[in-house]
């Protein structure tokens, strides 16, 4: 099975400081067609504007990541945690039994880019915990564990069966991928543009994936990130 999510069908929200776009269900957007992938049940794309952000908020049984792809974002939480989240870092927060947090451009003039992804966890009331590192170093043309359950190879670990995996690619970069038998793939594309399984998909647009091998082709500089789910 190989079915296309093209980003242009994905649901928007424009408040002036921030630009979404949402694969799956959020907020005001419902589709019940594209609510969720598994465990997989946000991914929002983000572009926030100089000085804009998100004011303390509540969470609550969510394993919350986010992947900053351009500029800089300055998070806060009840837990204590304060930092800057900066390209090729990804934050983890577990929300378990309750966490409030808010999330604000960390530059006045320039736009930070990021995706934030929520995956529904193992079971409710978790004691929450944070997690942060970066992989701006990771080698391009290869794929690179960013999210995993047990933290295996330097990854974040989280609350769920899932492997959450990136690759920075060039026009003419070749990659494969195959997921276990029973398992599905969420391949979403950040930035650029690739060939997957002979499917051209551009920044935004992305592919669920099950009973087949991933072969990905890079078109254009640009990264791609695969959700290996249960």
């Amino acid at each position: 099975m190989f079915t296309i999510r093209k980003g242009t069908d994905r649901g928007q929200t424009n408040i002036g400081w921030l630009q979404s776009w949402h694969t799956f269900s959020f907020g005001e957007y419902y589709d019940p067609a594209h609510h969720h992938y598994r465990s997989l049940r946000v991914i929002n794309d983000d572009i926030v504007a100089g000085g804009g952000g998100f004011p303390t908020h509540p969470h609550r049984d969510m394993e919350i990541v986010t992947w900053v792809l351009s500029g800089e974002l300055e998070h806060k939480d009840s837990m204590g945690n304060g930092s800057v989240i900066r390209p090729g870092e990804w934050q983890y927060m577990s929300a378990g039994t309750g966490v409030a947090h808010s999330e604000f451009n960390h530059s006045t003039t320039d736009l930070v880019h990021l995706l934030q992804i929520w995956i529904v966890p193992d079971q409710k009331g978790h004691t929450p915990r944070y997690g942060q590192k970066s992989f701006a170093d990771a080698a391009a043309g290869r794929w690179t564990l960013t999210v995993s359950p047990d933290g295996r190879d330097g990854s974040l670990a989280v609350r769920q069966d899932v492997l959450v995996s990136t690759a920075k690619v060039e026009a003419g970069t070749r990659l494969s991928y195959a997921a276990k038998a029973g398992r599905g793939v969420w391949l979403h594309v950040a930035t650029g543009a690739a060939d997957v399984n002979g499917h051209r998909l551009t920044a935004g647009d992305a592919a669920a994936v099950e009973g087949e091998a991933i072969e990905v082709t890079g078109v254009e500089h640009g990264e791609v990130v695969l959700f290996d789910l249960g």
